[in-house]
C-alpha cells in the first residue's frame, strides 16, 4: 500500500473524512440524531477547528478542565486508581470553591490487545467485557465522592468520530505513513520498546528468564508487521522549544528532565496501528479495514473529545475548557502524556494541556502492589471500613507526587487520630461545646467592641495570640501556592492542619483556665477563644476540597452559613455571624466529628 507523504500530494488516496468534508461532512451521531450540522467545504472546515480563535468581544473566562488519566479496563480498579480520582477532584472542587466554573473528566480505555485478551480469556466478547468493567470505575467514581462531570469510554461512538476526524488531520498534513515495522513490544504496557530498553530478567517465581521493558519490567515479545506510523521525530525540535519555554510544565521536576532525555536521546517515529490479524478490538484505520488504531493514539484524544473536539465553535473553542489545565497521572504513562499527546497536538496545531501532575504509585511492604503477589488493595473495601472522606484525607495527605507512598491500615489510624479525632474534632469540640464560654458571644464580642488590651502578666499571651492570627491570615496564600504553582494538594493540605495543631495547645491550655474559674485570665482567654474559632473556619472552609462531607459538618457544627463557605470568606475576620450551630452537636466522644475508631475484635 503507498505512503501518505504530504497533504499537498493531491493524487494520493484520500480518506473517506477528508472526502466527506468536501461534499459536506455530517458525524454519524448527527445523523443519527436527525440533527446534520453539515460543513460544506474543506475551508470552513479548516476555519471551525483552528487552534487560532477569534477575537472575542465580552467572551468568558476558559472554565477550568481537570482530566484523571482514562482508566484501562483489563482488571480491577486499585488504590493507585482512587488516588489519581480523589487528587484529580481535589483540583476540581478547589477551583470551584475559588468561584471558578470547572469541569473534570474521567473514564476508561477499553481498546487494545490487554483488553482484547482478557475478554478471550473469560470467553466473552469485548464489547461485554468492557461494559461489566467500566461500570466498576463508574461506581469506584461514584464512592469516592468524585465530582466528574463527564465519564468517558473510549467505545463511545462519539469518542470513535473524534478518533476517526483526529487522524484524517493527521494524514491531510502528512504526518502519516506505512512501512515495515519490527521491534519489541508489550503488551502489558501497550508499547514498543527500542532495543536499549530491553534486558534479561528472572522471573523469582519459576526461574525462567525472559527479555522485559527496563522502564516497567514487563514480559516484552519480537514483533514484525506492516503499520503505519506517526512522524514523531519531524517534531523532536518543536517539543525541545516547548519544553525549554514551559520547564514547569511536568511535575515534578525529575520527570520534566525524563521527558526531555527521552526527546533527546530515544525518539522514534511511532507505530500508531496494529494488523487486525493481530489486534481487531479497536478503532479500523479510515479507509484500511485492515489495520486497527493504536490503542494509545485512541486513548489520549479523550481528553479533546469531552471538550467538544471537533465541533468546536469559531471563536469559543475554549468553551469546554480546552486545553487542559492539569493532566492528572501515574508516573508509568508519563512518555504517551508528555511526548506521545504533545507531539500529536503541535502536529495539527492544537494547543497543549497546561500541565501534567504525575504522581508516585503506592506500595505495600515496600513493593508495587501485584495481584501475582496478593498485596493489592481493593479501594472499595477501604472506603467501606475507614469512610471516603478518611480516605481521601489518607491518600492526599500521605500520597506521594515525587516519590511513592506505602499503603499500610496503621498509617490510616495514626493520622486519623492525631489530625481528624484529636485535631480537627477535638478543636471544634473545645470551641463549641465547652460550658465554661459562649463561642457566639465570643465572636459578637470581635466584632462589635473588640477586646481590651492585654496588660501586665497577661501580655505574655500577646505572641500566642498574634502567631495564630498570622497563620491563618497566611493560610489562604500558602494552599493557593501550593495548587496552582507547585501543584501539590497534599502540601496544601499539610498547611491547613499545620494550622489546627497550632491552634490546639494554647486553646487546651485556656479551656483549663477558665473551667478551674480564673476569671482574671477571661480577657486573654477570649481573645484566644476567637483566633481559635477563625482558625478552625478559614481551615474548615479549606478543607471542603479535600473532605467535602466531613468539612460541611464542621462547618455546620461551627454555624457556618451555607453563603459563607467560599474562598472568599477565608480570611480572618470575615465572617461575624456563625457561632451557634445548626445541627445537634450531641455530647461524649461517640457523636463527636471524628468519633474514636472501634476497637476489632
Amino acid at each position: 500500500m503507498q505512503g501518505f507523504l504530504t497533504a499537498s500530494a493531491l493524487k494520493l488516496p484520500r480518506s473517506p473524512l477528508y472526502t466527506a468534508i468536501r461534499a459536506g461532512w455530517v458525524c454519524s451521531s448527527c445523523r443519527r440524531n436527525g440533527a446534520p450540522r453539515p460543513i460544506t467545504t474543506l475551508s470552513s472546515y479548516r476555519r471551525s477547528f483552528s487552534s487560532s480563535p477569534a477575537p472575542k468581544s465580552a467572551a468568558a473566562p476558559k472554565p477550568y478542565y481537570v482530566t484523571t488519566p482514562i482508566f484501562y479496563v483489563n482488571a480491577a480498579p486499585h488504590v493507585g486508581h482512587l488516588y489519581s480520582m480523589v487528587l484529580a477532584d481535589v483540583f476540581k472542587r478547589w477551583e470551584v470553591l475559588k468561584g471558578r466554573q470547572a469541569y473534570l473528566c474521567t473514564g476508561t480505555d477499553e481498546h487494545g490487545m490487554k483488553v482484547q485478551r482478557a475478554a478471550e480469556f473469560q470467553e466473552v466478547p469485548p464489547k461485554i467485557f468492557c461494559d461489566s468493567n467500566a461500570e466498576t470505575f463508574k461506581d469506584l467514581a461514584h464512592k469516592a465522592n468524585m465530582s466528574n462531570d463527564y465519564f468517558i469510554r473510549t467505545t463511545d461512538p462519539g469518542h470513535r468520530e473524534a478518533v476517526e476526524f483526529f487522524w484524517g488531520r493527521l494524514r491531510e498534513r502528512g504526518y502519516i505513513y506505512e512501512s515495515k515495522h519490527e521491534g519489541w513490544y508489550c503488551v502489558s504496557d501497550e508499547a514498543y520498546y527500542p532495543e536499549n530498553m530491553v534486558e534479561k530478567r528472572v522471573n523469582s517465581m519459576t526461574g525462567k528468564s525472559f527479555l522485559a521493558s527496563i522502564e516497567t519490567g514487563n514480559e516484552v515479545e519480537w514483533t514484525e508487521e506492516r503499520n503505519y506510523h506517526f512522524r514523531l521525530t519531524d517534531l523532536r525540535e518543536r517539543l525541545l522549544q516547548f519544553y525549554k519555554e514551559n520547564p514547569e510544565w511536568v511535575v515534578p521536576a525529575s520527570r520534566m528532565a525524563d521527558v526531555v532525555s527521552w526527546v533527546q536521546n530515544n525518539l522514534e517515529d511511532l507505530s500508531v496501528s496494529r494488523p487486525v490479524s493481530r489486534l481487531s478490538w479497536g478503532i479500523p484505520v479510515p479507509d484500511d479495514p485492515s489495520q486497527t488504531i493504536y490503542v494509545w493514539v485512541d486513548a489520549l484524544i479523550n481528553y479533546l473529545t469531552k471538550a467538544g473536539y471537533p465541533m468546536w465553535t469559531p471563536g469559543s473553542e475554549d468553551a469546554l475548557g480546552w486545553p487542559a489545565d492539569v493532566h492528572v497521572i501515574g508516573k508509568d504513562i508519563v512518555r504517551f502524556h508528555c511526548v506521545y499527546w504533545p507531539a500529536l497536538l503541535l502536529a495539527l496545531d492544537l494547543p497543549l494541556p497546561k500541565r501534567v501532575l504525575s504522581h508516585g504509585h503506592w506500595m505495600m511492604d515496600s513493593r508495587k502492589m501485584s495481584k501475582s503477589i496478593g498485596n493489592v488493595v481493593n479501594p472499595f473495601f477501604a472506603i467501606d471500613r475507614w469512610g471516603v472522606d478518611m480516605m481521601r484525607y489518607f491518600m492526599i495527605y500521605h500520597g506521594g507526587i515525587s516519590h511513592d507512598s506505602d499503603y499500610d491500615n496503621s498509617f490510616i489510624v495514626e493520622l486519623y487520630k492525631r489530625g481528624l479525632q484529636g485535631g480537627v474534632g477535638g478543636l471544634l469540640n473545645r470551641i463549641m461545646r465547652s460550658k465554661a464560654w459562649d463561642a457566639r458571644s465570643i465572636i459578637q464580642q470581635a466584632h462589635e467592641g473588640g477586646f481590651k488590651e492585654l496588660e501586665g502578666t497577661l501580655q505574655l499571651m500577646q505572641p500566642e495570640i498574634s502567631e495564630l492570627r498570622q497563620a491563618t491570615e497566611s493560610l489562604r496564600r500558602e494552599a493557593l501556592e501550593s495548587f496552582e504553582e507547585q501543584l501539590n494538594p497534599g502540601r496544601a493540605l499539610k498547611e491547613i492542619m499545620q494550622v489546627v495543631f497550632q491552634v490546639s495547645k494554647p486553646t487546651t491550655l485556656t479551656y483549663r483556665a477558665l473551667d478551674h474559674g480564673k476569671a482574671r485570665e477571661v480577657e486573654a482567654a477570649h481573645q484566644i477563644i476567637y483566633h481559635a474559632a477563625e482558625a478552625l473556619r478559614v481551615a474548615g472552609i479549606l478543607l471542603q476540597p479535600f473532605m467535602p462531607e466531613k468539612s460541611a459538618s464542621l462547618l455546620d457544627r461551627l454555624g457556618v452559613d451555607l453563603g459563607q463557605r467560599t474562598f472568599d470568606h477565608a480570611r480572618f475576620d470575615s465572617d461575624s455571624a456563625y457561632g451557634v450551630s445548626t445541627v445537634p452537636l450531641g455530647e461524649g466522644a461517640q457523636s463527636s466529628l471524628f468519633p474514636p475508631i472501634p476497637a476489632e475484635g
